[in-house]
C-alpha cells in the first residue's frame, strides 16, 4: 500500500519516508485519555511540575531555559491550566469578583473589561505577563535572559501564583471566611520569590527589584485597561 501522506510505498507499521501510520487507530476512549495526557504532559507529571516550582522555582525554571525542556509541563499549558482550576473554583462556590467598580454606570466600558479579565484569566494572565516582563527587563537587565525568556518563567510563576489563588478560594469557599487579601499578598510574595531566584540569584536586591517590577506591570496592566475604556468611551461619545 501506498503513504496516504506521501504516496511512497509502505511495507509496515509506519511510512519510512515521512512517519505517518499506516493505518490509523479508531478514535476512542484510550485515544481521548492519551491526547490529554499529552496536552497536559502528564507523562512528567503535572503535580510533580507544581511540587517542583513551589519549592524549587528558581533551580527549575533556570534548567528548563537553558537544560532540559521534557521535565516539567509546557509553560503556556502550566498558566492556562492553572487559571481554569482557579475560575472552576470560583465559580462553583459563587465567589465574589476580586475587583468592584464604585460606579459602574458610568465605567460600563471599564467595567465590561474588567469582566473580561475575570472571565479569562488564561489569556490575561499572558497579557499582565507582558507588562511585568517589559519592568523586568529594565530593572534586572543583567539577568542574561531575553524578553521572551522572561517571558516563560512568568508562565511558570502566574500559573503557580494562580494556584496559590484557587487553593485559598478553596479554603474561603469552604470556610465562608474572605481569603481576598491572603491571596493577592501569598501569591506576590511567591512571584517575588521566585521571580528573585530565577534573576536575581542570592542577592537581596534582586528579590527587591522583582517584587517592584510585580507591583508596577500590575499596575500598568491596569492602567491599560483604563485608558483602552477612556478611548472606546470618547470614540463612541464622537
Amino acid at each position: 500500500m501506498n503513504c496516504k501522506s506521501c504516496n511512497e510505498a509502505v511495507a509496515d507499521k509506519f511510512c519510512g519516508h515521512c512517519g505517518t501510520a499506516a493505518v490509523l487507530k479508531r478514535v476512542d476512549g484510550h485515544y481521548i485519555l492519551h491526547e490529554v495526557q499529552h496536552v497536559l504532559h502528564f507523562e512528567k507529571g503535572i503535580l510533580y511540575t507544581i511540587k517542583e516550582l513551589l519549592i524549587r522555582p528558581g533551580k527549575n525554571i533556570r534548567g528548563f531555559l537553558t537544560e532540559d525542556r521534557s521535565r516539567l509541563v509546557k509553560p503556556v499549558i502550566f498558566l492556562v491550566i492553572s487559571s481554569l482550576v482557579y475560575t472552576l473554583i470560583t465559580h462553583f462556590f459563587h465567589i465574589e469578583k476580586d475587583h468592584w467598580i464604585s460606579d459602574p454606570e458610568n465605567y460600563k466600558t471599564f467595567a465590561a473589561i474588567t469582566e473580561w479579565i475575570e472571565g479569562h484569566y488564561g489569556y490575561s494572565n499572558i497579557i499582565m505577563g507582558l507588562f511585568i516582563g517589559g519592568w523586568l527587563k529594565i530593572f534586572i537587565r543583567k539577568s542574561g535572559y531575553n524578553f521572551f525568556e522572561i517571558l516563560i518563567m512568568l508562565c511558570f510563576v502566574l500559573g503557580t501564583g494562580m494556584l496559590i489563588y484557587a487553593m485559598l478560594a478553596l479554603v474561603q469557599g469552604i470556610t465562608g471566611k474572605n481569603m481576598k487579601l491572603v491571596s493577592e499578598l501569598a501569591s506576590m510574595l511567591y512571584s517575588m520569590w521566585a521571580i528573585g531566584q530565577v534573576l536575581g540569584g542570592k542577592k537581596i536586591k534582586g528579590y527587591v527589584l522583582s517584587l517592584v517590577a510585580y507591583i508596577l506591570g500590575m499596575g500598568s496592566f491596569w492602567m491599560a485597561a483604563g485608558l483602552l475604556a477612556s478611548i472606546i468611551d470618547s470614540f463612541f461619545k464622537h
